[in-house]
């Protein structure tokens, strides 16, 4: 009976799982026909060649500044030649500049370029920092984008229209205004002494601190909205006054970057041209007072460049193109050196 009943039960039996019907149970693992993708992927190889392709023409990329700046440096050299071998590298450290008898030295426009740039920090600096703290930390949100807007638009200005404006405006407010007020006040001091012509060392700084203000303005308003609003609430919540607030949290976090922008805008200093040379003067002298018409290395170039009648006259002029490019590179290795007295070896990414 048992034997019977055992042999005909109708209970069905259990299948196989054949690798066939696994994969049709599981469509997700196997049965699935590949995604376009993953076909792509398959069909195009490993792709070594293209990332080796990549990677050496993102070096090349690289190389090539190296190569830039080799090539400015050694084109300079080669057509300073003659200078080079007339006076040497003292030629950077002689105040003489007299074309007829052809004796040349670079020393006034170094320091023409040094004093200008020095002067348009001095008031640039200030008021550049305060303009970014008043829109990013202090501005009703009605008036930011106007004063953005607008202190943009000063970078956008050529820079003749600033020299236009300065031969027009700036230098006789400066023989007529400020400067019989900073001779009279400030006159004791031996930086305001002499004849004022409106032309000079001052009105060319001016002219260079509103020219540099939208630039370092701008990178700094950027950088200190890039300050996390959490440390702004961390300093108030220990009971800080919003100046501490602003001060310790967020440009102490910013210093690093407001130092770039302040190199930048430097950079833009030293290597301005047209705007400077229509109110410096044009006059190779090393003097004390600010009153007294200079000559910078940018001015110089633009302004004699087409009437350097001999070889010697134009090898002479080139050096001072030498001279700048050494200058800038000076200023750069010291703004290197800045900003790494600021972080002090703090790692990447730390304020």
């Amino acid at each position: 009976m048992t034997t019977e009943r055992e042999s005909g039960s109708s209970l069905p039996a259990e299948p196989s799982l054949t690798p066939a019907v696994f994969a049709a149970a599981n469509p997700a693992t196997g049965g699935a026909a590949p995604s376009p993708i993953r076909d792509y992927l398959n069909k195009r190889g490993s792709g070594r060649f293209a990332d080796s392709s990549f990677a050496a023409l993102m070096l090349l990329c690289a190389c090539s500044i190296f190569a830039i700046v080799a090539f400015i440096f050694w084109i300079l050299t080669a057509r300073s030649h003659l200078s080079l071998i007339q006076f040497g590298w003292k030629f950077f450290s002689r105040s003489a500049w007299d074309p007829v008898s052809g004796d040349f030295g670079a020393l006034p426009f170094i320091y023409g370029t040094l004093a200008t740039s020095f002067l348009a920090l001095l008031m640039a600096v200030p008021l550049a920092l305060g303009v970014a703290v008043f829109v990013t930390e202090l501005c009703p949100k009605p008036l930011r984008a106007p004063i953005s807007f607008l202190t943009e638009l000063l970078a956008a200005i050529p820079s003749v229209v600033y020299g236009l404006w300065g031969v027009f405006v700036l230098v006789p407010l400066m023989r007529d205004v400020v400067g019989p007020f900073l001779s009279k006040t400030l006159g004791w001091t031996g930086l305001f002494e002499g004849p004022n012509f409106g032309v000079g060392l001052l009105t060319a700084g001016i002219i260079l601190a509103i020219m540099i203000l939208p630039i370092i303005s701008s990178l700094t308003r950027d950088i200190m909205l890039a300050v996390p609003n959490s440390q702004r609430e961390g300093v108030l919540a220990l009971g800080a006054t919003r100046w501490e607030m602003i001060r310790v949290g967020v440009l102490r976090n910013s210093r690093i970057g407001i130092v770039g922008a302040i190199m930048l805008g430097l950079g833009r200093a030293l290597g301005e041209t047209m705007a400077v040379t229509m109110v410096i003067g044009n006059h190779p002298n090393i003097s004390k007072s600010l009153f007294a018409p200079a000559n910078t290395l940018a001015s110089v170039i633009a302004g004699e460049f087409t009437e350097a009648t001999g070889n010697l006259y134009l090898s002479a002029l080139i050096e001072i193109g030498l001279a700048l490019f050494l200058v800038t590179i000076v200023v750069n290795a010291i703004a290197r050196l800045m900003v790494w007295a600021v972080t002090r070896g703090a790692p990447v990414g730390a304020a």
